[in-house]
């Protein structure tokens, strides 16, 4: 079973300098350039909170050369 898709599995969300976010199975190793912005919980909830969160899916150095 592919671990980004286990619904009994525990997730982080991450997200990245551009403010882009990522569901990431706990048990594994946070890339570089990636922090995790909520601690481990239920596949559902980091769902939920990064469907809350990420409001804007341009990148953060896109949104600042498309608004300056």
């Amino acid at each position: 079973m592919n671990p980004f898709d286990d619904p009994d599995g525990t997730y982080l969300a991450l997200v990245n300098d551009e403010g882009q976010y990522s569901l990431w199975p706990s048990f594994v190793k946070v890339p570089d350039g990636w922090r995790i912005e909520l601690n481990e919980t239920t596949r559902d909830a980091c769902l939920a909170y990064i469907e809350e969160h990420w409001q804007d899916m341009r990148p953060a150095s896109l949104r600042a050369a498309m608004d300056g």
